[in-house]
């Protein structure tokens, strides 16, 4: 039951940003079952090594499913077949002796490939410095437990800050679009009492950001909530729209102008 496999690997290899990429086909033994697919591409890189080749090139930090810096298209499915899964997640039991397996990064325009599977994801990082945070002094954790909140606003506003960024809602998406990150950020502190202060500036600052950085707009097909490893809702894509709408009622220059500032 846990004998090694084989795999018939494809995988995107790209040198940089200019230069043409394209499938290149390995067949790598010894993958135990118990295997995570980046150590799975671990083990491929020591293979390619041994023989003299440039080693795969892929984003890994945490591991655990928490940092959000893993991401692939793993058989044309963001962060693979299994739902609610990241990559370092995927466990190579769930493929067969001897399957093909296609790896491939990320595609949209806002996340540029980097080299092999490694695409820029700093445009995530830009919406966020555009409003993501609150800029008054909230005070330490007892601080914070001072102001009560009702469990259900609580609720929510864990359910949207769980989002790790990890871009797979955009990869999914037909329109490349990023609107499932956007209102999960925006989301998180519209429910919370230290986040109303700034509520209209976010919510138009992330937007605009994100147009910027250019993602495509959201036409509700759905495939970024079923795609996200933390399961986050496409409701929030209702409350970000909500949340912008009303923001601009609340006269948008003198918005955009304090944000300016």
């Amino acid at each position: 039951m846990n004998e090694a496999k084989t795999l018939h690997l494809r995988i995107w290899r790209q040198e940089g940003p200019s230069a043409r990429g394209g499938l290149v086909d390995y067949t790598l033994g010894g993958v135990l079952p118990e295997m995570s697919l980046l150590e799975m591409l671990d083990l491929l890189n020591e293979q390619i090594i041994a023989e003299g080749g440039r080693p795969l090139e892929f984003d890994s930090d945490c591991r655990e499913g928490i940092c959000g810096m893993c991401g692939l298209n793993v058989q044309g499915v963001a962060h693979g077949p299994r739902g609610a899964t990241t990559t370092c997640e995927l466990r190579m039991r769930h493929f067969a002796d001897g399957e093909t397996v296609t790896i491939e990064p990320f595609r949209a325009r806002g996340f540029p490939v980097i080299r092999d599977l490694i695409v820029d994801r700093s445009a995530f990082d830009r919406i966020m410095a555009a409003g993501g945070y609150t800029s008054s002094n909230v005070g330490s954790a007892p601080d914070g437990n001072a102001i009560l909140i009702p469990k259900t606003a609580a609720d929510k506003a864990m359910d949207a800050a769980i989002c790790i960024g990890c871009g797979a809602c955009v990869a999914a998406c037909p329109n490349a679009s990023a609107s499932l990150f956007v209102s999960a950020k925006v989301a998180q502190f519209a429910y919370l009492p230290q986040g109303q202060a700034e509520r209209a500036r976010r919510a138009l600052a992330m937007v605009e950001q994100m147009d910027a950085e250019g993602f495509g707009a959201c036409s509700n097909h759905g495939e970024c909530e079923a795609v996200c490893p933390k399961q986050i809702s496409i409701a929030h894509i209702g409350i970000i729209r909500r949340e912008f709408i009303k923001a601009m009622f609340k006269g948008k220059p003198a918005v955009v102008a304090d944000a300016a500032g």
